[in-house]
């Protein structure tokens, strides 16, 4: 039995704390927040102790999620490592490269299991497309949602567009030649709207435009090949496929059996701890995901100074 902790009673903790409450082989013991009130209704609805402080948990967790806002995230998780736990730390993985190099080399010097919770890698359609994509020479991601309210702490960079990142980083094998931003502060003191420019090496080019202050929530990813054109709804969970044969160009849609992604990222997790497996989404694929979402929110801020 792996005993589990959550930190963090806001609405993605919430949900940890759903689905670990039911998987088997798992006991959620804790829920942490500093809203004690919060993580008590929580506690009560999940059947486990409430507590205050993260390190109060130390005694009783083999693991733990942690779903704080993102500048808490380096000093939660290395306590936590500091203690010996293996840990699930929320996308993206700390606020600056230095921490979370310091993190990747703490969690590999005591051998605990750091994952980063980029759970778009867990969505059954991302899992088709990424088996699907053949060489891509371009690439276009849509990730915009009406404004919430969360996430404000950081950037949209951070907030949003790093999901995109870190599924076009797993998808084309080559190092980046030239990046391009620009973006708007509109709604919060940082970044709430962005669009960025990848070229690869190998000459693939992506395109990802984010938004938090947009009328509808949309999440899209297109994939464009030799002889083929893939058009992923995320939300959906399903593939619009064409592709090129003779002179022929047959459309078909493709729909793989839906899962609820932060279920199968859980369930991943908690495999890696019981098997000292290596994680889907390491802490050096989320540092990767980091640094490129830190140089496009420098070259946002740049272009907002000129």
């Amino acid at each position: 039995m792996i005993n589990v902790g959550v930190i963090g009673a806001g609405s993605i903790g919430f949900h940890h704390a759903r689905i670990f409450s039911d998987l088997e082989g798992v006991k959620l013991v804790g829920i942490v927040d500093s809203d004690f009130t919060k993580a008590k209704e929580t506690a009560q609805k999940y059947k486990c102790n409430a507590f205050d402080h993260h390190m109060k948990i130390m005694d009783v967790v083999d693991a733990v999620s942690i779903a704080a806002p993102t500048t808490l995230h380096f000093q939660i998780a290395m306590d936590c490592l500091n203690h010996n736990k293996n840990i699930l730390v929320e996308k993206p993985i700390t606020s600056t490269m230095e921490e979370a190099e310091n993190l990747i080399s703490e969690a590999e010097g005591r051998k605990l299991i750091l994952q980063v919770g980029h759970l778009e890698r867990f969505n059954a359609g991302v899992s088709m497309i990424s088996n699907m994509a053949d060489k891509p020479r371009f690439i276009e991601s849509k990730r915009l949602s009406p404004f919430l309210g969360r996430g404000i702490d950081v950037d949209v960079t951070l907030d949003l567009m790093i999901h995109d990142i870190d599924i076009i980083l797993s998808l084309v094998d080559s190092e980046i030649a030239d990046l391009r931003a620009t973006g708007a502060k509109v709604l919060t003191d940082n970044i709430d709207v962005a669009h960025a420019w990848i070229e690869f090496k190998n000459g693939c080019v992506a395109e990802a435009a984010t938004s938090r202050i947009a009328n509808e929530k949309v999440r899209q990813l297109k994939i464009f090949q030799h002889n083929a054109f893939f058009d992923l709804d995320y939300q959906r969970q399903e593939i619009m496929c064409y592709t090129k044969s003779n002179s022929n160009v047959n459309k078909e849609l493709k729909k793989p059996e839906e899962k609820e992604p932060l279920k199968e990222q859980l369930i991943s997790f908690i495999e890696c701890v019981k098997n000292k497996t290596q994680p889907v989404v390491s802490g050096h694929e989320g540092k990767e995901a980091l640094k490129v979402a830190l140089k496009i929110s420098e070259l946002v801020n740049h272009s907002l100074e000129i």
